[in-house]
């Protein structure tokens, strides 16, 4: 029986500062060579018609029909290779943890005709993390690697804000958690 949703491994625990984070327990997309993004694509489809609440700013935060493909077929998507295309990946497992515990609100005007329909008021950008296992030659969790993401969230023409994309993926590579 395949993975949905409802059996995702996800949690939020506490860094030593206090901070949140995303903590995505199984590796789902794992691979020696690539991503399958079809499968993730697949994935994310489940949460299409979701909201989520971010706790920061109360912000409610709607996943639209766009999403699976923004998510999967970016610009930053595919230009994304190795570690980093399967933390994305992964990290679409906690996507409504990652809405909730995002902080840093930052507001960006639409600069592009490309999106005067789908972001008319705009852009908000919110910072979150996540931590991926790392496992041993044993299969054993040796310890957790901890990425910093940003949440691109569109404001529409219906005055609601979705999930457009997760960017800027970067490893913290002071905080592997053990």
């Amino acid at each position: 029986m395949p993975e949905t949703q409802s059996t995702r491994n996800v949690s939020v625990i506490q860094d030593v500062n206090g901070n949140s984070i995303v903590m995505i327990n199984d590796i789902r997309f794992k691979g020696k060579r690539s991503v399958n993004w079809d499968e993730v694509k697949t994935y994310i489809e489940e949460f299409v018609g979701d909201n989520y609440i971010i706790a920061d700013t109360s912000d409610m935060v709607y996943i639209g029909s766009d999403l699976p493909d923004e998510y999967t077929g970016s610009e930053y998507t595919e230009s994304l290779r190795g570690a980093n295309a399967k933390a994305k990946a992964n990290a679409s497992q906690g996507i409504p943890e990652l809405l909730h515990i995002a902080k840093g609100k930052y507001f960006r005007e639409n600069k592009t005709n490309k999106h005067i329909r789908n972001a008319k008021f705009g852009w908000y950008r919110y910072d979150s993390r996540f931590a991926l296992p790392v496992y041993g030659d044993n299969n054993e969790v040796e310890r957790y690697n901890v990425f910093h993401a940003s949440m691109l969230i569109r404001h529409a023409n219906d005055g609601k804000m979705y999930l457009y994309d997760i960017i800027d993926i970067k490893k913290e590579t002071s905080n592997p958690l053990g």
